[in-house]
């Protein structure tokens, strides 16, 4: 009998400048990791879906983000993308039947969190309160890809002051 073992847990973290080259730097992070660990069935559709997220991050915010990506013990991969800004868009923001409208097909953007709501197999928002994480307030948008576990997408939790 042949026993197969779960892949053993890694975790990557990245913080980058609120700079248009940060997106350039998070794919690059993303592809080199998930390449160097045999991952290479999900580099595509992580990439882009990274490449989406600190995209929107760069775009709407003023301040540095963050990058974490991070194979889970069962073998499905976490990205998170912090920054400063707490808004959570849909369909990170967990309210039931949320989701993100088509862009039109003259539209410039507006397509990234549609992506990630097609491509990803959950995906999450979390509101950072004062500084629970050390990080300051903002938000975590998060997706997985990798599986499919059970009460996938849109979990939401709010960690506002005097939480945890």
């Amino acid at each position: 009998m042949v026993t197969v073992a779960p892949p053993q847990p890694w975790v990557y973290a990245l913080r980058l400048p609120h700079d248009p080259r940060a997106v350039r730097v998070a794919r690059m992070t993303v592809r080199a990791a998930l390449g160097g660990h045999g991952r290479g069935d999900v580099v595509d559709a992580v990439e882009l879906l990274t490449s989406e997220l600190v995209t929107n991050a760069y775009r709407h915010t003023t301040g540095p983000a963050s990058l974490r990506l991070t194979c889970l013990s069962d073998g499905r991969l976490r990205v998170g993308v912090w920054d400063s800004h707490p808004y959570i868009p849909a369909p990170f923001s967990g309210v039931l039947g949320e989701s993100v409208p088509l862009a039109s097909a003259e539209a410039d953007s507006g397509r990234g969190l549609r992506l990630v709501q097609e491509y990803a197999d959950s995906w999450g928002g979390w509101s950072l309160g004062d500084e629970p994480l050390g990080r300051g307030a903002g938000k975590l948008l998060w997706f997985e890809v990798g599986g499919r576990p059970a009460g996938a997408g849109g979990d939401v939790l709010s960690l506002g002051p005097g939480a945890g």
